[in-house]
C-alpha cells in the first residue's frame, strides 16, 4: 500500500512540494476552495497521474481537463513515477468555477518536485541488495518468506583484543564489516533542491541494546547509531547518491527480547522552527540464532584435552580422529589447567546469514579449567563466542547435559534442524538440580530447535550423554537413538551364564578387582539399582518417543549397568558407559567396557558391534578407564566436535 501524505494548498499562490516516489499526495480541494465554487478542473503535467475521490469513495482518474463538480470532501490524488530532472518541473493546477461556467473564480498550483528515497536491505535473502523490495518491512519465514537477517557479531577479528568485535563500539579493521549485515540508502533526483532537507536514520529505545549501526565513508567508519544514540541526521543532498551502512547484531535471541529489529528513515522537511517528517519507510531484520548440530552433521573438527594420565588414551582417541579424516586439536595442561572435560565447558555450534556463515562456541557457566580455552583457542576471526553466567551453577548446566536429535517430523509438525535436548530434575521433585534459568531461557529462545527436556537427576553427574546418543543411518529416519538399557546387560549376562560363563570376570588387566557374572547377578543390590536406573530409562524412552516422533525400531538398546553411589544415591556407571561415545561419520569411539573375556572377545562388544556394524558404523573401542571413567566420565565428556552446518539455511523453515 502507498505511504499517503496530506498536502494542503492555498488559492492565488503556488505551492511547492518534495515529492517521493512511491507516495500518494492527498489533497482536500474542498475546504480551500473559494466562496461561490461550485466546479472545477485539474490539469497536470506528463507523468504526473491525479485522480479525482468524492465522498462516496468513487475514483476517477482525470487524464483530461474535464469539469467535476466539488463536493464536500472531494480530494485529488497525486502520484508520479519518475524523478525530476529539473526543480519544480512538474505541477498540477486546480481551477475553480462558480455559476459562470467559463470564467475562474481562482487556482490552486502545486509545483513537484519527484525524487526516490530508498532504504535498501537483503529483504529477499538471496545474499544481495535489491532496490526497494516491497517487503523490506516486515519478516516471515519461510522458502517464500521475506526480511532480512543481522547477524550477531560476536567474532574476533582484532588479534589485539581479548573481546567479541559487538562489544567494541568502534569498526578498527575492515574485516569486521564482513559479520555485519549490510543497507544502502539510496537517493535520486534533480541537481537542485530547495536546501534545508534532511534525512533522518533512527531506532527505538527497545531495539538500542540489539543493534548498531555503522555508516561506511570512503576513508572512514562512523558509528551513527547505538544504544547512546538513537537518531542520526544528515543534510539531503542534489543529484544520485548511495549512502552505505553496516547494521551489526548485538546479541543473540533469548528470553523477554523481540528477536525483530526496525530501522527507520524519514525525509525531513525544514519548517520556520524544526522539521517535519514527510516521508517515512523501514527495514526490518531479525536476529540470526545460534544453531547447535547433531552427530548427523559431518565432523570437521575434533577437541580434547591433554593432562597428566591420559596418554594411552590420547594415542587411541588420535587413531579413531585419523579414521574420520578430521582435524584434531588437543588442549595443552597449560591452557585447560588439568581440566579435561572440555564437552562440558562448551558447546559447539553456529550462527548464518545469507551473507555470511560462522561458527559460534557457546561457552557455559561451569567455568572451571577450561574457563580460558574459548577464549583463547577458540574466539578469532570468523569464530564467534557466546556465553551465560549464574551466579548458582550446578553440574546439569555443563553441556554434556545439552544434546541435539538430528531433523525429525513429529505429527505433521517438521523440526529440520532437530530439537535441543537438555537434562532436567523429575517434574515432580522441588529440590532437584536444574540447568540453570539464564542458559535455558537463551535455548529456548533460538526457536529454531524447539528444546526438550529429560529427567537426568537421577544420575550421580546428571548430564543426558549419560544415558543417550544419536547415531547416523542409512535408513528410516537416517539415525539411531541409542539408550543405554541395564535390562539388556543383566540379559546378556544371563544368557551367558546359562552358556557356562558365569565365571568369566569383568576388569581384567586394569586395576581393580574382578567380578564375575555370577557375582553380578547374585548381587542383589546391584540389581535393585538396575530396576531403578530401567524405570528413569523407560520414563525418558516414552517423552523421546512422543516428542521425536519415534518408534521402537528407531531405538537401539545398547547394555550398560550403574550402581547408586552409597552416600547421595545417585547412578554412576558400573563399567564404562557404552553410550557416551564421539560419532565422527560413520567411526565411532566408544568406551571399550572391559567386559568378560568369552573366548578370547568382550561380549559387551560383541552386542554393540551387532547392533551397529550393521548400519554401516565403525566401531573403536577405545581406553579411557583409568583417565576418564574413574572420574566419573567417559570418552564424550572428554571430547568435543565442531561439525558443519545444515543445508538448510535457517530462515526457510515453516515456523
Amino acid at each position: 500500500m502507498s505511504k499517503q501524505r496530506t498536502v494542503r494548498l492555498e488559492c492565488g499562490k503556488p505551492t511547492q512540494v518534495i515529492y517521493v516516489l512511491g507516495t500518494e499526495l492527498n489533497i482536500d480541494i474542498y475546504k480551500p476552495s473559494p466562496p461561490g465554487s461550485q466546479t472545477f478542473e485539474v490539469r497536470s503535467s506528463p507523468g504526473v497521474k491525479c485522480s479525482i475521490s468524492d465522498q462516496h469513495n468513487v475514483s476517477i482518474v482525470a487524464e483530461h481537463a474535464t469539469r467535476w463538480a466539488l463536493n464536500k470532501g472531494t480530494l485529488i490524488v497525486v502520484t508520479m513515477d519518475k524523478t525530476s530532472n529539473g526543480l519544480n518541473e512538474s505541477k498540477v493546477t486546480v481551477t475553480f468555477y462558480g455559476d459562470k461556467l467559463e470564467s475562474p473564480i481562482d487556482k490552486m498550483i502545486i509545483q513537484l518536485t519527484a525524487v526516490s528515497i530508498s532504504l535498501d536491505v537483503d529483504a529477499d535473502r538471496d545474499g544481495k541488495i535489491e532496490t526497494n523490495n516491497p517487503n523490506k518491512g516486515s519478516w516471515s519465514w519461510g522458502p517464500n518468506g521475506h526480511g532480512a537477517v543481522l547477524l550477531v557479531n560476536c567474532d574476533k577479528d582484532r588479534l589485539d583484543t581479548t573481546a567479541p568485535d559487538n562489544s567494541d563500539e568502534a569498526v578498527t579493521i575492515f574485516e569486521d564489516l564482513g559479520d555485519m549485515s549490510p543497507m544502502i540508502l539510496r537517493t535520486e533526483g534533480p541537481n537542485s533542491l530547495p536546501s534545508g532537507y534532511k534525512l533522518q536514520l533512527y531506532i527505538s529505545a527497545s531495539d538500542k541494546e540489539k543493534v548498531r549501526v555503522f555508516r561506511h565513508d570512503l576513508i572512514k567508519m562512523t558509528n551513527v547509531l547505538d544504544r547512546k544514540k538513537l537518531s542520526v541526521v544528515m543534510d539531503y543532498t542534489k543529484g544520485n547518491n548511495k549512502y552505505h551502512f553496516f547494521a551489526e547484531g548485538l546479541i543473540f535471541p533469548d528470553e523477554g527480547i523481540n528477536n525483530l529489529v526496525t530501522i527507520n528513515l524519514s525525509l525531513l522537511e525544514p519548517l520556520t522552527v524544526g522539521e517535519a517528517p514527510i516521508f517515512t519507510e523501514k527495514v526490518v531484520f531479525r536476529l540470526a540464532p545460534w544453531i547447535m548440530t547433531p552427530n548427523t552433521l559431518a565432523p570437521e573438527e575434533v577437541f580434547v584435552c591433554s593432562v597428566k594420565n591420559n596418554e594411552k588414551f590420547l594415542k587411541e582417541f588420535t587413531a579413531v580422529v585419523e579414521k574420520a579424516k578430521c582435524k584434531l586439536t588437543i588442549c595443552s595442561e597449560y591452557v585447560n589447567r588439568n581440566d579435561r572435560w572440555i564437552q562440558d565447558e562448551i558447546e559447539l555450534g553456529y550462527t548464518e546469514a545469507p551473507h555470511k556463515y560462522f561458527p559460534v562456541v557457546l561457552d557455559s557457566p561451569r567455568d572451571r579449567g577450561l574457563s580460558k580455552f574459548p577464549y583463547q583457542k577458540l574466539l578469532g576471526p570468523d569464530f564467534g563466542h557466546v556465553t551465560r553466567t549464574s551466579d548458582e551453577v550446578n553440574s546439569l548446566d555443563s553441556f554434556g547435559n545439552l544434546e541435539v536429535s538430528p531433523p525429525v517430523t513429529v505429527k505433521g509438525k517438521k523440526y529440520p534442524m532437530g530439537r535441543i535436548i537438555i537434562g532436567s530434575a523429575f517434574p515432580t521433585t522441588s529440590d532437584g538440580r536444574n540447568m540453570s534459568k539464564v542458559v535455558r531461557d537463551f535455548l529456548y529462545a533460538q526457536k529454531v530447535q524447539s528444546p526438550i527436556e529429560l529427567f537426568s537427576d537421577w544420575l550421580a553427574v546428571g548430564h543426558v550423554d549419560e544415558f543417550m546418543t544419536f547415531v547416523p543411518a542409512p535408513d528410516r529416519k537416517g539415525f539411531r537413538l541409542l539408550l543405554v538399557s541395564p535390562d539388556a546387560c543383566c540379559k546378556l549376562f544371563m544368557k551367558l551364564q546359562q552358556e557356562g560363563h558365569g565365571e568369566a570376570q569383568m576388569f581384567q588387566g586394569l586395576m581393580r578387582k574382578l567380578v564375575t557374572i555370577n557375582e553380578i547377578l547374585s548381587n542383589q543390590k546391584l540389581l535393585e539399582d538396575n530396576a531403578y536406573v530401567q524405570q528413569c530409562i523407560d520414563w525418558n524412552r516414552d517423552i523421546l518417543k512422543m516428542e521425536l516422533g519415534l518408534d521402537e525400531d528407531d531405538i537401539i538398546d545398547i547394555p550398560v549397568l550403574f550402581e547408586l553411589h552409597k552416600t547421595y544415591q545417585a547412578a554412576e556407571a558400573f563399567f564404562p558407559d557404552l553410550v557416551n561415545m564421539i560419532v565422527l561419520g560413520k567411526h565411532l569411539g566408544i568406551p571399550k567396557p572391559f567386559g568378560p573375556l568369552i573366548n578370547g572377545k568382550c561380549p559387551l562388544e560383541s552386542a554393540v558391534r551387532s547392533a551397529l556394524e550393521p548400519l554401516g558404523l565403525d566401531c573403536n573401542f577405545i581406553d579411557d578407564f583409568a583417565a576418564y571413567h574413574l572420574l566419573s566420565g567417559e570418552v564424550h565428556c572428554g571430547s568435543n566436535v565442531r561439525r558443519k552446518s545444515f543445508a538448510l539455511k535457517w530462515w526457510n523453515m515453516e515456523m
